[in-house]
């Protein structure tokens, strides 16, 4: 588990993106026949909530998610979800041109994952950043799991669990988070979420 400081910069967007990426709606996406997106039902369960999604879009999330937003394409397209209370989540699928472009990008993602508590550097000396890594999942080429606590002396209290899967020539990225630790992260729940995301890219 990494414990690091992190620098003024991006603590504002870092987070906004990782609990407010639920609220970035914009135009529904064309690509109705590409990789199916999850479904508020297979999201972890919350215990005092429904998941509620927005439509499957084009682009890039906006604000980009914590970690892996700066990797994104433009050709990335992204669901976001959310619940009546803190907790949100985000999937976003890249369609590469063969499986081994799909290959290097979910290497590139996963580089920035491995990283992120060193990297989140541009944010407030007043924040400080643990993670950990959960492990690889059995699920088509293969998907990792991480979690990214992050925690300032204003009171931001994060907990960010994260995913990258691929299936061919598919890649896809699942975020989800809310308000405090690791002891309130649903690690068994988002790696049944993960399994399943990645299931649904063929």
């Amino acid at each position: 588990m990494t414990n690091v400081r992190v620098r003024r910069g991006t603590t504002a967007g870092v987070f906004a993106a990782a609990l407010t990426a639920v609220a970035a709606v914009s135009g529904p996406a064309s690509a109705a026949d590409g990789p199916r997106f999850l479904s508020p039902s297979e999201l972890p369960p919350h215990p005092s909530s429904d998941w509620y999604a927005g439509p499957v879009t084009a682009g890039q999330p906006d604000p980009l998610p914590l970690c892996v937003g700066d990797a994104l394409p433009s050709t990335s397209v992204h669901r976001a979800y959310r619940t009546d209370l803190d907790t949100g989540a985000l999937q976003v699928t890249v369609v590469e041109r063969d499986a081994q472009h799909a290959k290097a990008l979910a290497a590139l993602f996963r580089k920035h994952l491995d990283s992120c508590a060193q990297d989140v550097t541009a944010a407030d000396p007043e924040v400080s950043a643990e993670q950990k890594y959960y492990g690889k999942l059995n699920v088509e080429e293969g998907a990792h799991v991480y979690g990214v606590h992050t925690e300032a002396t204003w009171g931001a209290n994060d907990i960010n669990l994260f995913s990258v899967g691929r299936d061919g020539n598919v890649v896809t990225v699942v975020q989800w988070g809310q308000m405090g630790g690791f002891a309130d992260a649903p690690v068994a729940g988002f790696k049944k979420t993960t399994v399943t995301a990645v299931n649904k890219l063929g």
